[in-house]
């Protein structure tokens, strides 16, 4: 088995003396694992952070072996955002829902897309914790689990839609969702389209909303807590006065 493709290191770990076991998220492959020779030496390891782009050479002798990979890092990565520690965590924490919750060696080139969009985004300050959310709601739909926030769930109005029922990611109106307002989850008007705008407190509604469903649909089947660098990066992001 062989094949090149473009991809971002999701995470790295030691293995052996001088080697390393990395986890990428590919273009065309999926999510796949791969022995990385040298990848635990000094001068590799800058290259291994989680949200690197590489360009990785793939062989296995038999296709459902751990195989090895080259890489060739491509741009500046992480180190880009050294001054940003909270766009850095963002990263982070990006590269560890993408790896809890994508099935090893399955193609989704939609979640890929997604995550390099989200990781150009990390320059733009004011707006990257809301393409955050898009991102996983964007990995949600990818999975077979997508909210469904085209029309009111109960009435089918298009209009004022503010909640999201908690069991089956559909979309509610503020009429038909009143009387069962503490039972439904706030629906921030910024997931509706470009031009809904943040409000103050959006962005936790949001957060709120995608980790429902990571955890109801996608952790949860797989008795795994939500990735302890999202939970972090919540933490950091409310320290900062962002949510």
């Amino acid at each position: 088995m062989e094949w090149e493709d473009d991809a971002f290191v999701l995470s790295a770990r030691s293995h052996g003396e001088s080697g390393a076991i990395v986890d990428l998220l590919t273009e065309a492959h999926g999510r796949f694992a791969a022995h990385v020779a040298g990848g635990g030496s000094r001068k590799m390891k800058p290259y291994l952070q989680a949200g690197a782009r590489v360009r990785a050479g793939y062989r296995a002798r038999m296709s459902d072996q751990l195989g090895s990979a080259q890489l060739e890092p491509v741009g500046e990565g992480p180190s880009a955002l050294f001054d940003d520690p909270l766009a850095l965590a963002g990263l982070a924490a990006a590269a560890a829902v993408a790896a809890g919750a994508l099935p090893e060696r399955e193609p989704h080139p939609g979640a890929y897309y997604a995550f390099d969009s989200l990781s150009n985004a990390f320059s733009l300050t004011d707006i990257w914790p809301a393409i955050f959310v898009r991102f996983e709601a964007g990995l949600l739909q990818e999975l077979g689990f997508g909210l469904d926030l085209s029309k009111c769930a109960s009435t089918g109005a298009t209009d004022d839609l503010v909640w999201v029922s908690p069991r089956t990611g559909r979309a509610v109106s503020r009429v038909a969702g009143e009387p069962f307002a503490d039972r439904l989850l706030p629906l921030p008007g910024f997931l509706l389209g470009s031009q809904g705008g943040l409000v103050e407190g959006d962005i936790r509604k949001g957060f709120d909303l995608t980790g429902h469903f990571l955890e109801q649909f996608v952790f949860g089947p797989l008795n795994r807590p939500l990735p302890p660098a999202r939970v972090w990066l919540l933490e950091r992001l409310a320290d900062a006065g962002r949510l």
